[in-house]
């Protein structure tokens, strides 16, 4: 008896741009060019953008895919014409998680922020009125995720997107064009609720405090007990603790970290301690379904160090020092998000880092990162005992790397 032979289905394109945005690499898509089942949130997206970065990966290296096997490089972006008022585009971010059938959609990435103005100008989501022939083009951005504005200030020359330039930028090796980010009102006042998914309580400091103190028989366990902790949720909720009180410099790269399973541990364990306090999770077993956000940082007062590319940090070049993890790893830089949380608060008397960074009242923070340094602005106000950022703002770079279209099996969404 003849056996049937197994039909296999062939593969599909899909339009897409892959691009460098600040520290980060991603696939950006416009949304309608995706199949028709994955315009719209679920599993046939969720499905079909794993199978592009090339996870769940038991290697951990997504060589079967555009996913570069890092938290920075394992990013999805999906564009369209914004649908509110006085906006140009809507930007969702999807980070792909590299081992498990998972995309956290909880939180926002601003490295790749820096690329979402060049890509909406470029491909026609951007009204031609607004594009000058020369000069600087505000994307007025509505992220989705978080439910907050961005304003991209994009060069534009001969009535394109400019992407060479000088800028240089600590942790990307070329020199590019400047792109100017302003994140407006970054900190969560409750209207946040990224993908239907419950965001916690309001307020930049979800405890109603400027300071915490983290206890748990888990904290304990990995040698954790009574830790100072600033919760905050501006740009993306991040927990700020002081790197002496967990046996750090603030100076470390990423190989004393990531290569220390007890350290790594420890960091996850502080995480979901901390979602739990922060009213993100109801309980610690939720964290592991939450991987992109809260963030853990670690911060400490200037010191000299050497970067990752073996760039000398003088204690003039910095204000603060502060290392932060990303998806269980500590990252090579700085997530553009954390840094927004990283000038917010600074900006604030009393934090972790405004205290790290030598107190006092401050508009901007330079800080010390794994691969260099990095300056954000921070506009803070106090209205009626509560703590108000008008904006963060920062400079990074963006870059298409390539374009044209993605090849997935069909059968794969």
């Amino acid at each position: 008896m003849a056996t049937k032979a197994k039909t296999h289905q062939p593969q599909i394109k899909i339009p897409a741009t892959y691009m460098r945005g600040g520290t980060s690499k991603g696939v950006f898509f416009a949304l309608n060019d995706l199949p028709e089942s994955a315009q719209k949130p679920g599993s046939a997206r969720d499905n079909l953008l794993l199978r592009v970065i090339g996870s769940p990966d038991p290697y951990g290296k997504q060589t079967d895919g555009m996913g570069g096997a890092t938290s920075s490089t394992s990013k999805t972006v999906i564009l369209s014409k914004s649908d509110q008022a006085e906006h140009d585009v809507n930007y969702l971010f999807g980070q792909v998680a590299i081992d498990k059938a998972f995309v956290d959609w909880s939180g926002n990435c601003g490295n790749l922020t820096a690329a979402v103005g060049s890509f909406a100008i470029s491909n026609g989501l951007v009204k031609a009125s607004r594009i000058p022939q020369n000069g600087i083009a505000e994307v007025r951005i509505w992220q989705q995720n978080i439910q907050k504005t961005i304003i991209a200030h994009v060069p534009i020359t001969d009535g394109e997107v400019q992407e060479t330039g000088d800028f240089e930028l600590d942790g990307v090796t070329f020199p590019a064009a400047e792109v100017l980010i302003e994140f407006m009102h970054p900190a969560d006042d409750g209207d946040a609720a990224a993908q239907g998914q419950d965001q916690g309580p309001s307020g930049m400091f979800p405890t109603g405090n400027i300071v915490d103190e983290l206890n748990s028989p888990e904290l304990a366990a990995v040698g954790v007990s009574n830790l100072k902790a600033t919760l905050i949720n501006a740009g993306i909720p991040t927990i700020f603790v002081n790197a002496e009180d967990i046996g750090y410099t603030g100076t470390e790269l990423q190989e004393v970290i990531n290569g220390d399973p007890a350290a790594l541990t420890k960091f996850e364990t502080i995480r979901a301690q901390g979602a739990v306090q922060m009213g993100l999770i109801k309980d610690v077993s939720e964290a592991a379904s939450r991987q992109h956000t809260p963030k853990v940082a670690f911060v400490a007062p200037p010191r000299p160090y050497v970067s990752s590319s073996g760039k000398a940090i003088e204690l003039d070049d910095i204000d603060v020092l502060v290392r932060a993890m990303s998806m269980g790893k500590l990252h090579h830089a700085m997530m553009g998000t954390a840094a927004v949380a990283i000038g917010t608060a600074a900006a604030i008397p009393g934090t972790l880092v405004n205290l790290a960074a030598g107190g006092g009242e401050r508009s901007d923070v330079r800080f010390g990162h794994p691969s260099g340094t990095l300056k954000v602005g921070a506009a803070a106000e106090l209205v009626d005992g509560q703590w108000s950022v008008i904006k963060a703002s920062m400079s990074r770079s963006a870059r298409v790397l390539m374009e044209g279209w993605v090849r997935i099996p069909k059968d794969s969404f």
